[in-house]
Parts: C-alpha cells; sequence; structure tokens
C-alpha cells in the first residue's frame, strides 16, 4: 500500500476538488485508513456540503497555492480541476507528488483487496450500490466506493478489511487533467461487471468505438482467475465476451444467458409492481427466487447483475433470496422527495435517452394509474448538444406530458450544434404527447401546479441541481398536506 508515511506520523493526503461526490468518497477511505486528510474546493451546497461536513477534516473554501502549505505526502487532484487552477500550479512549481483519484485508490485502496469494478453507461450507481449491501447483508463485509447516496450506509464509501471484496463504481469517464484515460483503468478487478456500451460523454469521446476501446483496455488488466460479467441483453456489452482473459459469465433475460431471469408480478398494481419477483436460473438450472424492490426492467437487470457478482463469490441463493428485499436504493434514482395534494414527484438523475427512457417505463411499471408529466433539464455534456435529438424524442414518447427546461451553460454550445427544444417540443406534439419548452423554472412550477389533479407522477430528470425547481414545488406545496423529503 502507498503510505509515504514519515518515522511518527500518519501519511497526509490533500484532496483538491473534495466536494466532487467520489472525491468525498475518496476523502473517508483515507480516513479510515489512518491518513490526515485536508481538502479544498469552491463553496459547497447540499448535499455535497452536508458529505464534506460529516468527513470533520480541515477544507479551505477555494483554491489557493497557501492551501498546500501544510506539507501533504500526496495531493489527489480532482477531474475538475485543470492547468491554471492555483493549487494545480503549485503542486507542478513545487513538484509535490499528486496523482489522480483513481491512483491514489488503485495503490492506497485496491491492492490489497478484490475489487469488484461495476462499469457501464447505464445503472452502474444503482448496481455498485445494491452489490455493496448485498454483500454486506450475507456477511462478505465488503468495502465500497459508491458514486451517489446509498441509502443502505451512513456515507457513500466504506474501507473494508483486506483481502475482502471491494465494490467501487468503475466511470468510463476521464481520470483528470493529465490523464485522459477513464477512471476504470485503474481500477485493477479481480470481478468487472459491464452493463452496457453506449455513446456518451461527447465531450471526450469522439464516437462508440472510443468508448469500446476504453473498456478492453480495463478487462484486459482482469487476471485469469477472474470474472468478466457482461449483460447478455445489451450488444456493446455483449460484444466484449470474445476479447477476454478472464472467465466470462453473462446476465439478462436472453435465451443463453448464464444468469438468466424471469419475472412476474411486474404489471400488478403498487405496491406489488414495486417489487417484482425474479426468477434467476443459473447455467439454466433454477438457482433461487428474488424479490426486488424496484421498479423496471433496467432495475431487475441491475439485480440479475448483483446476483451474478454474490454468487460468482460463492453466497449462497437462500441468503441472496433474504437479503435482496432489504435494499433501500439511492438518493435521485427513482426517489420519492414530495407527496402532495394527492400527487406524486419524483427525483431521478437520467439524461442520457436511454435512461430517459427506461425511467419513465419504470414510472408507468410503478404508478400505472397516474397521468405521468416529465420535466427534463438538458444538461450534460451530450444532452445539451443534439446529438440526442431524435433518440430524446423517441425516449418521451411514453410520457402524458413532458416539459423541457433550459440548455444548461447554452452559451458555450454553438447554436448549430445546440439541443433544438422547439424540435423536440414538436415532433413528441406529433406523436400525441402534450409537450412545451420554457427557459424558466419557476414558470414550469406554475404550469405544473395550474393542471395538477390528485394521481399526477411528476418525474424530475435531471443530473444537476435544475434551477432550485426540487425547493419551488416544496415552497409551493407547503401547508397543503404534504410529505416532504430531504
Amino acid at each position: 500500500m502507498l503510505t509515504l508515511e514519515s518515522p511518527g506520523r500518519r501519511p497526509r493526503v490533500h484532496f483538491c476538488g473534495i466536494g466532487g461526490t467520489a472525491m468525498v468518497g475518496g476523502a473517508r477511505l483515507a480516513l479510515e485508513a489512518g491518513w490526515e486528510v485536508h481538502g479544498s474546493d469552491n463553496p459547497l451546497y447540499p448535499p455535497t456540503s452536508g458529505m464534506v461536513e460529516a468527513l470533520d477534516v480541515p477544507v479551505a473554501v477555494g483554491y489557493d497555492a497557501a492551501h498546500l502549505d501544510w506539507g501533504p505526502d500526496v495531493v489527489v487532484i480532482g477531474n475538475a480541476l485543470s492547468r491554471g487552477n492555483p493549487e494545480v500550479e503549485a503542486a507542478l512549481e513545487r513538484n509535490l507528488h499528486y496523482v489522480s483519484l483513481p491512483e491514489w485508490l488503485k495503490d492506497a485502496v485496491l491492492r490489497p483487496r478484490r475489487p469488484v469494478v461495476i462499469c457501464g453507461t447505464h445503472g452502474k450507481t444503482t448496481t455498485t450500490a445494491l452489490t455493496a449491501a448485498l454483500l454486506h447483508r450475507v456477511g462478505l463485509n465488503p468495502g465500497y466506493l459508491i458514486g451517489g447516496e446509498p441509502l443502505d450506509f451512513p456515507h457513500s464509501a466504506h474501507l473494508g478489511p483486506e483481502g475482502h471484496p471491494f465494490v467501487i463504481e468503475g466511470d468510463e469517464y476521464d481520470t483528470a487533467f493529465f490523464d485522459k484515460r477513464a477512471k476504470f483503468f485503474h481500477y485493477i478487478p479481480q470481478i468487472a461487471v459491464v452493463t452496457s456500451i453506449e455513446f456518451d460523454h461527447g465531450d471526450i469521446y469522439r464516437d462508440v468505438a472510443e468508448i469500446e476501446r476504453a473498456f478492453l483496455l480495463m478487462l484486459r488488466q482482469i487476471p485469469p482467475s477472474g470474472w468478466l460479467i457482461l449483460c447478455a441483453d445489451d450488444p456493446g456489452a455483449a460484444a466484449l465476451a470474445g476479447r477476454a482473459f478472464s472467465n466470462v459469465a453473462t446476465y439478462g433475460f436472453s435465451e443463453g444467458a448464464d444468469w438468466r431471469g424471469e419475472w412476474r408480478n411486474a404489471t400488478q398494481p403498487h405496491p406489488a409492481a414495486h417489487c417484482p419477483v425474479l426468477s434467476v436460473y443459473r447455467d439454466d438450472r433454477h438457482w433461487a427466487e428474488v424479490t426486488v424492490p424496484m421498479a423496471g426492467r433496467h432495475n431487475l437487470l441491475n439485480a440479475l447483475a448483483a446476483v451474478a457478482v454474490a454468487g460468482t463469490l460463492g453466497v449462497a441463493p437462500r441468503d441472496v433470496e433474504n437479503a435482496m428485499p432489504a435494499f433501500q436504493g439511492v438518493r435521485r434514482r427513482m426517489e420519492v422527495f414530495l407527496e402532495a395534494r394527492g400527487m406524486t414527484f419524483v427525483d431521478d438523475f437520467a439524461h442520457h435517452p436511454t435512461a430517459v427512457r427506461e425511467t419513465i417505463e419504470a414510472a408507468r411499471m410503478r404508478w400505472p394509474g397516474g397521468r405521468l408529466r416529465v420535466l427534463f433539464e438538458p444538461r450534460s455534456n451530450t444532452t445539451v448538444t443534439n446529438r440526442f435529438q431524435q433518440e430524446l424524442a423517441d425516449a418521451f414518447a411514453k410520457a402524458d406530458e413532458v416539459w423541457i427546461g433550459p440548455v444548461h451553460r447554452a452559451d458555450r454550445v454553438p447554436p448549430e450544434e445546440r439541443l433544438d427544444r422547439d424540435a423536440l417540443v414538436e415532433a413528441l406534439c406529433g406523436a400525441g404527447v402534450d409537450a412545451q419548452c420554457s427557459d424558466h423554472v419557476d414558470d414550469i412550477v406554475a404550469g405544473i401546479l395550474a393542471r395538477a389533479r390528485e394521481g399526477d407522477v411528476v418525474l424530475i430528470l435531471s443530473n444537476g441541481a435544475f434551477g432550485g425547481i426540487y425547493d419551488q414545488f416544496r415552497r409551493n406545496l407547503a401547508g397543503t398536506g404534504s410529505i416532504g423529503r430531504d
């Protein structure tokens, strides 16, 4: 393990950009490993600010070279930082030992453990949280680093003992300004799960072929005794099977999948629709009957992936059956944050067209009788462009009503490359979906409430703050018999 420890004191690490979801998790792992931790970031806001405050370590506001004067042995530089940042420049000028977070994790956390790396364009966070929760409940005492706020654990990261599984979300986004490889390249998997491969992150990948190459670099590091676990239902993931140097297993609903699922009760009214029963077959032999406390076909696939990992690690079927129903989920993944005036308000992180479509279908499954009103913030580096213009129109087709919010930082995207919201609205209206767009969040809130009726499901899709729309709904509905969830 990398410690760089001087005699008589703990190793010191400074996290530049400590407020990033993965960075704050890394800082918690460092604390558990006995490091002295400091950090710095721009002003933070909930929920990130609360996660950083809970670390109870010195965190400087803003970036300044003086923040590195305390003598850290290692400076971990977040991937949001680049040249010109005062602390980046100071680390370079002083020839400090600086690394990316994935590099630090590789040596300080992952080498002495059994890395289980959950990768894919979709479903990483939920599958990582579910796998960690499952392994925890069956007694394997795993470590984990989850790229979200898990509801089953007090924090998003836990070190766990050496020699035990360590479940980590394997992000395909780039590592740092000085390392443009995918983060998961550094995670030395003994088990790797690939849920899906589709085009995304248009700011760093030119096409899906580049994304595939990133996955190939990762799977080359799995040892011969390790496992590559692929979603058989996703063509991109399944295509990796012939490129592996390790054992390969597949999961999905497709005939021939090594871990094959069949489900029932998926069309029953809530809450039965919320908890379908998944029959799991391993090599075509019945293995388990698993109640899954999540709606949507995509979440059943996520559950199958977690089951496949548990089974590969030797967990007994009955233990999986007992542990799965207790899973509580992850914040911002189909999370009900407000119930008021007979309406249900749901928050979800979906931003890629595939995730949007699957989340809408999951909402239909969970609330089959409700009018589904979908609010979407084009915010990711790909959805602010017109790269997914048609795909988004197709993704929203099963909603009853769609509102498209302002394009995030629209001024940074040339008009000819920007998402054409008017064209998207026109396409949806032509398909029979009541659709409109607005640059003003308060107008969207007013429009939803003006036509509100009991049974409405308001599904908000954003990978950001959506201009504070969540708090606006809470304020507008305060005192109306509402139940808010922070």
